[in-house]
């Protein structure tokens, strides 16, 4: 089968999307915790987050247009705080009822029944049913003008872990904690490891 550009450009539009969204394989599936000053709490599932570098601890994500209220995007830039927190195969249902359109004052905590966990004093709720979840503190955003996304880049400041996932050389073996993955919109998958593979050299 081939698409070309003519035929994916005449594609209905949700149709386009689930294909398109599809098209870079397994991701991430991470709860975005935010709170405003005035202490709202907002929770976002997010697909796009990206390790950007380690010295420092660097990590990014894509957030859509703001030609709509975007809740998660607004605290992070009024607060400069945010908590990323896997999802698990405990959580997923829920996880995905956050992209619902709530209300600037409605908790997704609260609508969907995941926990609010403030630790180590930080300014923004993690979710307390995750098994991995780590503090970060804004840096910058990109905007990216070809379609109007933002590219929002933070500095990991905590991390929090189940401790069974972490071997002794820092790898975090994500099945052993559940971690699921997803593809397109809607698509929740568990993993399952081939191996570890030696540093490649010539």
């Amino acid at each position: 089968m081939h698409f070309t550009k003519e035929r994916i450009n005449a594609l209905e539009k949700h149709t386009r999307t689930h294909l398109i969204n599809s098209l870079s394989g397994f991701k991430s599936a991470n709860l975005i915790g935010t709170q405003d000053k005035q202490g709202n709490t907002n929770l976002a599932i997010v697909s796009s987050v990206i390790h950007l570098g380690a010295h420092p601890p660097l990590v990014g994500m894509i957030m859509r247009p703001n030609s709509v209220p975007r809740h998660t995007f607004e605290n992070i830039i009024e607060t400069g705080s945010y908590t990323i927190n896997q999802v698990n195969k405990a959580i997923y249902k829920q996880a995905h009822q956050t992209s619902a359109r709530y209300n600037k004052g409605e908790s997704e905590f609260t609508a969907t029944g995941l926990t609010t966990e403030y630790l180590n004093d930080f300014a923004a709720p993690f979710v307390k049913e995750s098994r991995l979840k780590y503090s970060v503190k804004f840096v910058e955003n990109q905007h990216l003008a070809i379609n109007g996304t933002e590219l929002v880049i933070g500095e990991i400041t905590d991390v929090y872990l189940d401790e069974v996932a972490l071997q002794s050389d820092g790898f975090l073996d994500l099945q052993a904690i559940e971690t699921v993955a997803v593809t397109g919109l809607d698509s929740y998958h568990t993993s399952n490891k081939l191996t570890r593979l030696p540093y490649a050299k010539k």
